[in-house]
This record gives C-alpha cells, sequence and structure tokens, in this order.
C-alpha cells in the first residue's frame, strides 16, 4: 500500500495543507490553553506537512523581516519594566535572576554532559526566558534550532499549565482564565510605520552587520533606545504578531524531518525530567523569597517560574499579585538571557568538548 504524500501536489494545494494543517493545531492548543498557542500551532503544523514530504518554501527574507518584529515585542516589554521597581529592589532582583540562571545552566551543562543533546543545542534549549528569541539565535551559534525549539516551547507549555495550576489552586479567582484578543484594535498609523521601520531598518542591519542573530539582537538594542528616549511608541498590532509567529513557526517546523522527529522521541523523558526539575527548583526559590524576604507565595512562585513570561503576565494579571514585581523579574531575566547565551554557549563548546561528533551526526540529517 502506498504512502500519501504531497511532494506531487500543486503549490496551490500545499500551501492549502499548510493553513488547514495550522489552523487545526492553534485551535486545538488554544482550546488547551497552552500559552504560546499560536507559535506551537504553526510548527505542528509545518510539521505535520513535512512529515508527508510537502514542500511548501518560506522565503527567508520573511523569517529575517520578522525576527525584526519579534525584536521589536522584546524591546516593547522591556520599556514596560518600572525602573524604580528594579532599583528599590535589586538585590533581591539579582539573587532571583542569577539563581534561576544558575539552575537552567547547570541543568543544561549536565544534558551535554550526559550525551543527551549534542552541542550547544542544550544550552540554549535550557535557557529560561524569552524562548522566541533563544530559539532565533541557537541557530547563529550552531545549536539545532529544532531540538531547541522542542526544549524551549515544551518549557514554555508546562510553565504556562502549572502556573495556571497553581493560581486556581491558591484562590487566585480567574487566575486560569483566557484573556480575549482584540485582533483588529486602534492604533496611531504613524506609531506602526515608525515601528515596521524599525523592524525592516534593524533586520537588514542585523543581517548585512553579520552580527550572530542579528536581525533580532540589532532591532532589539535599536527599539529598546529609541523607546527609552521617547522617540517613537512601539506598536504591533496582534495580527502582525500571528503572521511574524506563523512565519517563525512554519520556518523551524520545516526544519524536522522523520529521523530528528524519532530521535526528539527518544529523548523526550530526559527533557521532560530537565523541564520538571528546573521547575521544581525555581518553585524552591519563590518559598525561600516567600520565607525571607516576605513576598507573597503566588508572587514569588509567578515572578520566579523559568520562562513563558507572556502566559505569566496573563495569569498574573488576573490575579491579586504584585504585577511589577513579577514582570520586572520575568523581563529582567530574559535580557540576561539574551545578554549571556552567546558567552554561555563558548563555554559550554570548551567544557564539553566530547560533545561535537554527536552535533555534527544529528546535524547532518538536516
Amino acid at each position: 500500500m502506498s504512502h500519501f504524500t504531497l511532494r506531487q501536489t500543486s503549490p496551490v494545494l500545499q500551501w492549502a495543507a499548510l493553513l488547514a494543517a495550522s489552523v487545526v493545531c492553534i485551535a486545538a492548543f488554544e482550546l488547551m490553553r497552552l500559552p504560546a498557542a499560536l507559535m506551537l500551532g504553526a510548527i505542528a503544523g509545518a510539521i505535520l506537512v513535512a512529515s508527508f514530504e510537502g514542500r511548501v518554501h518560506i522565503p527567508p527574507q520573511s523569517f529575517i523581516l520578522a525576527q525584526g518584529v519579534i525584536g521589536c515585542l522584546v524591546a516593547k516589554a522591556i520599556g514596560a519594566v518600572s525602573p524604580a521597581t528594579m532599583l528599590a529592589q535589586w538585590p533581591i532582583f539579582l539573587i532571583g535572576i542569577g539563581t534561576v540562571m544558575a539552575f537552567a545552566a547547570g541543568l543544561g551543562m549536565l544534558l551535554a554532559r550526559w550525551k543527551v543533546l549534542p552541542g550547544t543545542t542544550a544550552i540554549w534549549g535550557s535557557s529560561p526566558g524569552a524562548a522566541t528569541a533563544m530559539v532565533l539565535m541557537a541557530e547563529a551559534f550552531g545549536a539545532d534550532i529544532r531540538l531547541v525549539a522542542v526544549m524551549q516551547y515544551l518549557r514554555v507549555a508546562f510553565v504556562g499549565l502549572i502556573a495556571s495550576v497553581v493560581a486556581r489552586e491558591w484562590g487566585a479567582t480567574g487566575g486560569a482564565a483566557p484573556m480575549a484578543i482584540d485582533w483588529f484594535p486602534a492604533f496611531t498609523p504613524g506609531s506602526l510605520v515608525a515601528t515596521l521601520t524599525i523592524a525592516v531598518g534593524g533586520a537588514v542591519i542585523g543581517v548585512k552587520s553579520k552580527i550572530p542573530a542579528g536581525a533580532l539582537l540589532v532591532t532589539l538594542f535599536i527599539a529598546t533606545a529609541l523607546s527609552a528616549a521617547h522617540v517613537v511608541t512601539i506598536t504591533l498590532p496582534p495580527w502582525l504578531l500571528a503572521a511574524c509567529y506563523a512565519v517563525v513557526g512554519w520556518s523551524i517546523g520545516f526544519r524536522f524531518t522523520r529521523p530528528m522527529i524519532g530521535y526528539a522521541a527518544r529523548q523526550l523523558p530526559r527533557i521532560v525530567a530537565s523541564i520538571v526539575t528546573l521547575i521544581a527548583m525555581c518553585g524552591g526559590l519563590a518559598y525561600a523569597l516567600h520565607i525571607v524576604v516576605g513576598t507573597d507565595p503566588l508572587t514569588a512562585y509567578l515572578a520566579t517560574s523559568p520562562g513563558g513570561a507572556d502566559s505569566v503576565a496573563i495569569i498574573a494579571a488576573s490575579s491579586k499579585v504584585d504585577l511589577p514585581f513579577v514582570m520586572t523579574m520575568q523581563i529582567g531575566r530574559a535580557i540576561v538571557a539574551i545578554l549571556i547565551g552567546p558567552a554561555l554557549a563558548r563555554f559550554l563548546v570548551r567544557w564539553a568538548a566530547g560533545d561535537e561528533p554527536a552535533s555534527s551526526s544529528v546535524n547532518a540529517s538536516k
């Protein structure tokens, strides 16, 4: 019995299959209240089409421009953090951010040392913050973007689900309720044009400069500086973000092959074990904050949750917690993760040089 494939079908039919698969997966993830459902659904849809040998071509330029828009999104989140909150409690933030980063780095290095994951993939996959940024930066530093995506988005899903359960069990009314999205909100056209100009310009400069993950990082720094100086108001309508998430998700999903899916499935129990371990360690840190500093338990738990800042923000906004404290810790850790990720990756190459052959063998399956 022959196996059905999309290889010989028309491009229009393959695009239709991709869109249909993505919509179904996104709807399923939304019903399950998974965070980052748009991104996860696009990845899952692309993997499904690729498994039937579909060959939808995602232009590289669109992937680069999507990174620029995501850079603006991260810059907007950074601008939402209160400097007064950061300065008033800087020792707590320093200890909290540093401890979570140390937990994640330690687990990532153990995964690499034990050869569970190849090369620098373990460090990027374990990084506790800025999941999309970590996935986009990982490939530029030699990691396998597919496995990094599996680790990052699986952890985002775990963190979001567990945080929702914790909020509900601790009596945070509405903590797990989904937030309605206004897909077409009113906005100032000039602000959107300025934001898109920064995204496109930063992405182009980043690529031309040959900086690793430059499309994301250069845009991030330009947008952060201009936003902080009140030169521009970062404006990103949900429909624009959805399109960018779809492009990034499809670009990642089509990199999965049957051998890679089999490899990830074999490593899944260990990856899940590392994720649960990290969440438990961060829960212990939250308890310490509650006992030593007096932070209320739910605020401490949400602040130290390792990643999933967007879903944590939704839960925190609908709960009786110290929202500035939670978001300052979350965004501060994301900034640190972006800044020190390359240095950690280089250190891992020196520390666990024995993983290089494994990295090469997995990359050969691309």
